[in-house]
């Protein structure tokens, strides 16, 4: 199995899973790059994944299907391309050999899915588009921060070498947002030291490793005290509001929508 993270737009990455001559990509928002990928590696498309409906999700969807003739699977409470094959919370599909389990994940849009491949070679691989990523998490557009941490919650549980295959780019803006929240968090600098080294070599910074989000990423951290006493401090939260998980967490990401 090989996981190729081809960039589109400003920052996106379209991903396309590998397997012998076959393919499935994720998120296709534009077609060029994946039919260009396809053309160079000699691979046939046998699936499309879709998390969420942003245009910059789904905008390759019909010239690559037109193009493939490859299925499209997307998340049933949402506006996809037709045809597709809706799929929602505890599905399964089977693709290039292995099953791929479909998670609920609302909050940054309403009917937001990834998809958990437990048994792949390595390790698990998760495509959570727009979610989760490396350092961060989504914005809360259509959801509720509610929904958002009980989706994070959810991933969160996920084995911990499972490799986060995320959609955008943002590592590094959301580490210099990460180290304002927690300034001492000694994973966290060794981890923006890594990703840094790696975007000034023209190298992508995922697959993340959930592992290391646990111990990095503020979403995921909304719990510890160090962060709760800096989302508190930050937005005048008082007693109550400081330990209300979902308070905290909805002032964590106002913080981060502001931070400059």
């Amino acid at each position: 199995m090989k996981l190729i993270s081809l960039p589109a737009f400003a920052d996106n990455y379209l991903w396309l899973w590998q397997q012998d001559s076959h393919a499935v990509v994720v998120d296709p928002g534009d077609a060029q790059p994946v039919l260009e990928a396809l053309a160079r590696e000699g691979l046939t498309l046998d699936a499309i994944l879709v998390t969420h409906h942003h245009a910059d999700h789904i905008g390759g969807v019909d010239a690559l299907r037109q193009a493939t003739g490859a299925p499209v699977w997307g998340p049933a409470r949402e506006d996809i391309p037709e045809p597709f094959m809706p799929v929602m919370d505890a599905d399964h599909l089977e693709l290039l050999g292995h099953k791929v389990q479909v998670i609920d994940v609302p909050g940054h849009t309403a009917g937001h899915v990834a998809y958990f491949v437990a048994t792949a070679p390595e390790s698990p691989v998760l495509f959570c588009g727009d979610t989760l990523f490396s350092a961060g998490c989504g914005r809360v557009f259509e959801g509720t921060p509610a929904q958002m941490l009980a989706s994070l919650d959810t991933l969160a549980a996920l084995p911990g070498n499972t490799r986060i295959c995320c959609a955008h780019e943002y590592t590094l803006s959301n580490l210099r947002f990460a180290s304002a929240v927690e300034p001492h968090n000694l994973a966290l600098h060794a981890y923006t030291t890594h990703c840094q080294a790696l975007r000034a070599q023209g190298r992508p910074t995922l697959p993340a490793q959930l592992a290391t989000e646990l111990q990095i990423n503020p979403f995921l951290r909304t719990r510890h005290p160090d962060v709760r006493q800096a989302v508190a401090h930050h937005a005048g939260l008082g007693n109550t509001q400081a330990t209300d998980e979902v308070a905290v967490f909805a002032a964590l990401r106002q913080w981060k929508n502001d931070f400059k």
